[in-house]
């Protein structure tokens, strides 16, 4: 589960570590009156409207102004707030701000010049260690960095077993090239960011840019947090931060059925229970020289109601020319399967694209025979070849 950036600094202020402070405004006027109070209480004469969407490079497509005044904080919102953003990693179509972040400016002058790095940390799952991934060269994309100068780039694994260590706080501060209270003050900030990290139970937590101010704070101007979906259930007050705009509404609904769902770009829908069946329909697809549309996994207790959101869910993707519903019997009977495959059909109506059902294990042939005499336009399968030719024959008919 991704997470505003003004809901990740939320966090990593809970864990002491030092931010720039800043409040979301959905409103021009809320956002002139949160840059007053940001000059009054911590004197901030410059401002940064930030649009807030779950996606990085927001600079780059406009999402990012620096405003000179509180005045120009509420032209500048009022220009942002239901733009259609483009940036590298919302795709064409871009995502519609609906808020911005009000942040103070912490490029202030003072005894030393500014200076920005990366830093991020991660799970490395060949090792089974974290990794904390960073650079001096903060503030653009860290891909650009890896492909230009990967020499910049640094990483320090952590056991999950002892945690961070003083001694890497200490190796991560030297390679920046800090030096005095700067380095002391990044140790610290080090340390809280892994304990949000590991707290959270995040996947991702990456900080570009991670700041050296001129008078050697060490701060969070920016924060993109992932959480681990499957431990959410430890954490209400994190799940209550989902933003479901911000997701794709397919996967909205497949969650709201429990299902596992995943889109791609091929032409033949898949309804499978079992994620290791799946993927085998999937390269049985590929093999019948289709090209499976998406990854559908109903799970072991596949219901009527189950079967018929996941017929809903495929139906919204135009590209799909035919389905494939392949069941296993096991916990769950194919006959019970087939009966909602038919309850599915005749609610949902008129589905114009060939469905082939593939129903094996308990009472399977009970099952065929439900579907064959459904009087639908539903073709039946017992083994993975017959589902293979159905496929290749229909696929063949639609070219």
């Amino acid at each position: 589960m991704n997470v505003h950036e003004f809901q990740g600094k939320s966090l990593l202020k809970a864990y002491n570590v030092d931010i720039q402070e800043g409040f979301v405004a959905e409103t021009p006027e809320q956002a002139v009156t949160i840059a007053e109070q940001l000059h009054e209480k911590l004197g901030s004469e410059f401002f940064v409207v930030k649009a807030q969407i779950h996606a990085g490079g927001r600079g780059k497509g406009g999402g990012v102004k620096l405003a000179k005044s509180a005045g120009d904080v509420g032209k500048l919102t009022s220009q942002m707030l239901g733009m259609q953003l483009v940036t590298p990693q919302t795709g064409p179509e871009g995502k519609k701000v609906k808020k911005v972040l009000i942040a103070q400016d912490v490029y202030y002058k003072g005894e030393s010049e500014p200076e920005e790095f990366y830093v991020s940390i991660l799970l490395n799952r060949d090792k089974g260690r974290y990794i904390v991934v960073y650079s001096p060269e903060g503030g653009m994309s860290i891909e650009e960095v890896a492909e230009k100068s990967p020499d910049l780039i640094f990483t320090e694994e952590i056991d999950p077993g002892t945690g961070l260590q003083p001694f890497q706080t200490r190796n991560i501060a030297f390679k920046l090239g800090l030096y005095g209270n700067a380095f002391k003050n990044m140790q610290k900030f080090l340390s809280g960011i892994y304990e949000t990290f590991i707290s959270c139970d995040a996947q991702l937590l990456e900080i570009n840019p991670v700041l050296k101010t001129s008078d050697n704070r060490v701060l969070a101007v920016d924060c993109k947090l992932v959480l681990d979906d499957n431990a959410l259930f430890r954490h209400t007050e994190l799940m209550a931060m989902r933003d479901l705009n911000e997701e794709d509404p397919i996967d909205v609904e497949a969650g709201e059925h429990n299902l596992n769902f995943v889109k791609l770009d091929g032409n033949v829908g898949c309804m499978v229970n079992g994620a290791g069946l799946a993927m085998a329909t999937m390269d049985i697809i590929k093999l019948s020289g289709g090209s499976p549309a998406n990854f559908l996994d109903v799970g072991g207790g596949a219901s009527p109601k189950t079967v018929e959101a996941g017929f809903r869910i495929i139906l919204k993707d135009p590209a799909v020319k035919a389905i494939l519903i392949n069941i296993f019997g096991g916990i769950v009977r194919c006959d019970r399967v087939a009966n909602g495959v038919v309850e599915a059909y005749k609610s949902i109506g008129e589905i114009n694209v060939p469905v082939i059902v593939r129903l094996q294990g308990t009472n399977a042939e009970e099952a065929k025979k439900i579907i064959d005499n459904s009087g639908l336009e539903v073709f039946s399968a017992i083994s993975f070849r017959e589902a293979a030719e159905l496929v290749t024959k229909i696929l063949n008919k639609k070219n």
